[in-house]
């Protein structure tokens, strides 16, 4: 079985017509549906259709039988035939209007209820690869295109189309070589539009893809405000939006006009069989060879027959711009969900034995393996954490456990019931699940809550709060629970945030509860306080928990430490330190640093000595050393500093998580390296006045240790083994750079 069959979006343009056949296909299949509304809607257009033509038609009766021959009698009965005709038309063409306002509004509901509903079914592979611009692009412009073509398909295009068929017959009644003549109309209408029609659709679809880049562009900045004012990116910012929208203009430029191009042809070419129409039918009234009131009828119901041409052509390149839409959509509509439920899946019953990965293989693309032969055992009831180096796949081990992917190869089991084999819904409704930002929902702090069980009483949200050490703080908010949290819980501290989302999570009475990273990206006093909650909540229940912070994991029964896709030790706290492998180096990169309450960090002698470069250091070099360091803090999401930026700090990491950038050759971005707690950077900056070789950018809030130029090259005046040290860090970090650069 492939896990991962949704293929990412191609750049390639659509073949011209399918679109359009997709969107009248879907009409047609909302009609069938409501094939109640279609009869109705029929009926209404035949007497529309048959008041249009009855008009016109009327001319050769009124000039031939009443005008002409001064018969009154006749000349009366025509109006008043007329006149109770314009009485059931308009009758008619009310309920008209209602009905097909009720079918287009519910056709339209119908696939935007589809596309969401789609959309709920989808892997977490399609949102990885997926802008959030893209998305909703889908349901905002692309979903207004196809609308107004619906609005206007009744009008537009099916009216004309039936008043065109009637028109045709009438015409070559009243004369056949006339009607010959007219029927001229029908090429000259729709040549010009065929050849140009598969250029004006695939610079739709261009266009809407466009549109969508462009959104994607505006949702990036407003995002990114805070680092874009950091950074005086105002003026970058304005430049490539202003590079988007030229080449949005030149997209729609090129749509407008073909849509425009369409129109013009079949308008010229009509007109030119309208003048052959009038000068024929001129010459053979003028003969003798047909009744005035024929031909004041002839001209009447051929400027109705070119009027539903013309209605025609303008309604087309509305169409083409739904089918560039439609086309989109069904795009969205055809993604394959990468975890879908068997046929005969069958409901999880509650965990009671254990958990188990056998020889589980995975990897996010086929090219790159995260997992490789992972095999544990966790017996319910017991509390396991799951660490290793950034990028060693410890948080991919909790995709696979909470089924948001399947594995490549090996099975993962509850009490031996593999996961494959049971719904989703069901495996999902033993985990309450604490994530490292948890989003919150721009509601109340109720309904916040109430996400982990819908159909909960007060009484056991408020119970859940209570258990999550929340309850007290909410009723001491003005509004209480009725709180509004603000968009992504913005109204409400890290802390806060976190706690509600423990007790969403214990709202569902979880047998396993999932903590990743979940206080990671809190302060030092939050992140205590936290865990304390956790461990009481967690007493009773399996804990599956995975973090780079070692010191909140020392008391779990079990730790797995995952290195390069493979377990490669387990065990208790002080038996891993024992056996001195890669959880002792890990644990001994996190220790030395003191972080006080208030936020300010010290770093121990005995710290730096652990530090390669810093080795050869006397203790009273490295105490001055320490106390050489500065505490510097940054929210997550902020850009340390850019490559190419001046260089004249050294940072090492007293707390948090943040990623390593390089520019490539051809002009793109690559990561290098992941860091977290102990890891330290910039060490280039110190021994060169360079600019920095690489970006850093924080992946949660950090606090530095650093230390500037100036001291450490006093310091190295001093150490020539200091000097001698650094140099080669340098050079093995450019080294690195420049081979990834290269690539």
């Amino acid at each position: 079985m492939n896990p991962h069959p949704e293929s990412p979006p191609s750049d390639a343009t659509p073949a011209p017509a399918t679109g359009i056949r997709q969107t009248v296909a879907y009409v047609g299949a909302a009609l069938r549906v409501r094939w109640g509304v279609g009869l109705l809607l029929l009926g209404g257009l035949l007497i529309e259709m048959a008041f249009n033509s009855a008009v016109p038609l009327s001319f050769k009766y009124l000039v031939d039988y009443a005008i002409l021959p001064r018969n009154e009698t006749v000349l009366i009965a025509i109006l008043i035939g007329l006149a109770v005709s314009l009485v059931v038309a308009a009758v008619a063409g009310l309920g008209l209007d209602y009905l097909y306002a009720k079918f287009s509004t519910g056709v339209l509901n119908d696939l935007r209820l589809q596309m969401f509903t789609h959309l709920q079914r989808l892997s977490m592979n399609f949102f990885a690869r997926s802008q959030a611009a893209d998305i909703l692009a889908r349901f905002s412009s692309d979903l207004a295109s196809f609308d107004h073509a619906l609005e206007l398909l009744l009008d537009g295009c099916v009216l004309p189309a039936l008043d065109i068929a009637l028109t045709v017959g009438l015409l070559f009644m009243l004369d056949w070589r006339l009607g010959l003549i007219a029927m001229l109309a029908l090429p000259a209408c729709f040549v010009g539009p065929r050849l140009i029609t598969p250029r004006a659709t695939a610079a739709g679809y261009l266009r809407k893809r466009s549109e969508s880049q462009t959104a994607s562009t505006v949702q990036e900045n407003i995002s990114g405000q805070s680092v874009i004012k950091v950074f005086s990116l105002e003026k970058p910012m304005l430049a490539r939006f202003a590079e988007r929208l030229a080449h949005l203009a030149k997209v729609c430029l090129r749509v407008n006009f073909l849509s425009s191009l369409i129109e013009r042809s079949a308008y010229i070419g009509t007109l030119v069989v309208q003048v052959l129409v009038l000068g024929v039918g001129g010459y053979m009234a003028f003969r003798g060879q047909l009744t005035i009131g024929s031909l004041a009828a002839f001209q009447a119901l051929f400027g109705n027959f070119i009027n539903s041409l013309a209605s025609f052509t303008h309604f087309y390149p509305t169409l083409v711009q739904a089918g560039a839409g439609m086309q989109r959509i069904q795009e969205l509509l055809a993604e394959i969900p990468g975890v879908a439920d068997q046929p005969d899946a069958q409901p999880l019953p509650r965990l009671a034995r254990e958990i188990r990965f056998s020889g589980v293989n995975f990897g996010y693309s086929p090219a790159r393996r995260i997992l490789d032969d992972v095999s544990f055992v966790i017996k319910a009831g017991e509390s396991v954490a799951f660490v290793g180096p950034s990028g060693s796949g410890k948080s991919t081990v909790l995709t696979i456990l909470t089924r948001f992917y399947e594995p490549d190869a090996g099975v993962v089991a509850f009490d031996g019931q593999e996961l494959r084999t049971v719904l989703q819904d069901s495996l999902r409704r033993q985990l309450g699940v604490v994530f490292q930002e948890s989003l919150l929902f721009d509601t109340s702090i109720r309904d916040n809550i109430r996400v982990g069980k819908a159909d909960a009483s007060e009484s056991e949200i408020e119970a859940a709060a209570r258990a999550a050490e929340m309850h007290e703080l909410i009723l001491a908010m003005p509004d209480g629970y009725d709180t509004l949290v603000g968009e992504r819980g913005g109204r409400l501290s890290g802390g806060q945030r976190q706690r509600i989302a423990i007790a969403r999570a214990l709202l569902r009475d979880p047998r396993v509860l999932v903590l990743d990273e979940a206080t990671s990206a809190l302060d030092a006093a939050s992140e205590a306080s936290i865990n304390q909650t956790l461990e009481r909540v967690a007493k009773g229940r399996t804990l599956v928990s995975v973090t780079h912070r070692l010191a909140t994991i020392v008391n779990m029964d079990r730790i797995f430490v995952i290195d390069n896709g493979h377990l490669v030790e387990q065990g208790r706290h002080d038996d891993l330190l024992a056996l001195g492998g890669v959880y002792a180096t890990l644990w001994e990169k996190q220790q030395g640093f003191v972080i006080a309450d208030g936020g300010g960090a010290r770093v121990e002698a005995s710290r730096l000595q652990a530090i390669p470069m810093l080795q050869a250091l006397e203790q009273d070099v490295l105490a001055t050393l320490a106390d050489s360091f500065i505490t510097e803090r940054c929210p997550a999401g902020r850009d340390v500093f850019r490559e190419g930026d001046p260089g004249d700090k050294f940072y090492i990491v007293a707390r948090g998580k943040l990623s390593v950038w390089v520019n490539t050759a051809d002009g793109g971005r690559r990561q290098i390296r992941s860091m977290d707690d102990g890891d330290y950077f910039g060490e280039i900056a110190l021994m060169e006045d360079s600019p920095r070789s690489a970006s850093v950018r924080t992946s949660t809030d950090c606090t530095f240790l650093t230390l500037a130029r100036d001291p450490f090259l006093k310091l190295l005046q001093r150490e020539p083994k200091l000097r001698e040290a650094f140099r080669q860090v340098v050079a093995e970090r450019l080294k690195v750079s420049t081979a990834v650069r290269q690539s």
